[in-house]
């Protein structure tokens, strides 16, 4: 599906109209930001069945998927803000100390201004709309540039955009590397990126150049540990479900799994038997199963797999890749650490399990890697869950469960380092919209201050010692 894309002058036109309106977005009330944020729970519902459409011709994901991760996510999103967002805008005041007696303080939210979402392919709609909807209600006006490996959606997200907003509020510019690069160029004042560790590190250079504060939501191997301890049963669905979810190409989908060496064998079985409940014994006949964006995507995963067979990994299910970037859910195990698929996010239906023997083996396997975007445990065991979560380090974690805290938007969802910078969802990601303005208000005609001025007598110079003994 080819699209026309914009010019370099069409780029910095845009740019410049919503540069030179900015204010009158800044300026919004609470009324006015709901109004727009209504506009769009009202587009998205309308253009429901048009969204399912287009994903499923860009990767097969079925109506009920999109719905639930996709469409879902951003209503909800919504929703919370229109409740919460008057008290979100409202100043907040903090306290004063007796040194500066007389003055009052309030933090103020204001917009960055002008903000750029690069959205990803894997969630085309939930990671592009998400972030529209935290900035907007911040009072941003907003450049949009979705993916170009998801043509169909963001197809159907430019006509939503030109139909609910105003350029100067909204404008959606399709294009491959080089229209996110003309973009990148320009002095944005934030820059929310979704996508890989790798170009996250050109977004973070490209901001650097003009000082625009960034959110980077980024990846990496996300762990999860399943112990001696843990309901066997309950684990394998979840864990499962949220592998192969999206084929496994979410960027806190469970990377590897951890599993005490007593209940290893259980615990392949039960996934098989999980599999089999969610997908029927040909997942490629089912349409609850989706496929790989693209077959670029698909060659890599193949090639993953290859070159862990060739050191000696064990395929326990799957393995079967064909036309059509399909990939079978793929279940492996007795891997070397330097095997690719323990090397690189692997963003696929492809799920490691490695073993351990006490739960010391468990922290230092992921701390000798870079920080995850999420970890879960699973465990019954209060002590194992409460050492896991003290002695690693994570964007987010689930205990017992995966993938849902993406869901609560009273979380804040966001990696550390390599898995990300800043934080999104609720008011955390009002937040990183927002600059959050510190205000010192004199109140009375004087102020201690008044009383340290020069010149510095002995009275004022003991007046200067009291006051770093005391206060």
């Amino acid at each position: 599906m080819k699209t026309a894309h914009p010019t370099l002058a069409e780029i910095q036109r845009v740019f410049d109209l919503q540069k030179s309106r900015q204010q009158e977005m800044a300026s919004t009330t609470v009324k006015q930001r709901k109004q727009l944020l209504r506009k769009l729970h009202a587009g998205v519902l309308k253009y429901r069945t048009a969204i399912q459409e287009a994903i499923y011709a860009d990767f097969k994901k079925s109506p009920a998927e999109v719905d639930l991760t996709e469409i879902y996510h951003v209503t909800g999103e919504i929703k919370h803000t229109l409740s919460q967002l008057g008290k979100w805008m409202r100043p907040r005041k903090v306290a004063t100390p007796l040194t500066l007696m007389g003055s009052r303080s309030y933090i103020q939210m204001e917009p960055k201004g002008v903000v750029l979402i690069v959205a990803p392919w894997n969630f085309p709609f939930n990671l592009t709309f998400g972030p529209l909807v935290q900035a907007l209600a911040a009072g941003n006006a907003v450049v949009i540039k979705p993916s170009e490996m998801t043509p169909h959606t963001s197809a159907v997200m430019k006509q939503m955009v030109e139909e609910l907003f105003e350029p100067h509020q909204v404008s959606l510019l399709e294009g491959g590397k080089e229209v996110a690069e003309a973009l990148l160029k320009l002095p944005f004042n934030h820059i929310f990126f979704t996508g890989s560790p790798e170009i996250g590190k050109v977004v973070m250079k490209a901001a650097s150049e003009h000082l625009s504060s960034v959110t980077l939501e980024l990846g990496g191997k996300s762990p999860t540990i399943v112990d001696a301890s843990a309901n066997l049963q309950d684990a394998a669905g979840k864990i499962a479900w949220a592998k192969f979810l999206n084929n496994g190409q979410i960027c806190i989908a469970p990377d590897y799994v951890l599993v005490h060496e007593s209940v290893k064998d259980q615990l392949i079985s039960l996934f098989k038997e999980k599999i089999r409940s969610y997908y029927g014994e040909d997942p490629h006949a089912s349409a609850d199963y989706c496929r790989i964006v693209n077959k670029r995507h698909h060659n890599r995963i193949r090639e993953l797999l290859e070159d862990a067979i060739r050191k000696g990994a064990t395929i326990h299910s799957g393995n079967q890749i064909k036309e059509g970037q399909y990939v079978s859910p793929t279940l492996v195990s007795d891997l070397p650490m330097d095997s690719r698929l323990m090397q690189e996010e692997i963003f696929g239906p492809v799920l490691p399990l490695l073993t351990f023997k006490n739960k010391e083996e468990v922290s230092a396997l992921i701390n000798a890697k870079e920080k995850p975007l999420a970890l879960y445990i699973y465990s019954k065991t209060q002590k194992h869950i409460r050492y896991w979560l003290q002695s690693t380090r994570a964007g987010n974690t689930c205990i017992n469960h995966s993938l849902v805290h993406h869901n609560n938007t009273n979380l804040p969802f966001g990696g550390s380092n390599y898995s990300g910078i800043g934080k999104s969802h609720g008011y955390f990601g009002f937040r990183e919209f927002s600059n959050e303005r510190g205000i010192l208000k004199q109140v009375l005609p004087f102020s201690p201050t008044d009383f340290l001025t020069p010149p510095y007598t002995n009275f004022k110079r003991r007046l200067i010692d009291w006051t770093l003994k005391w206060l």
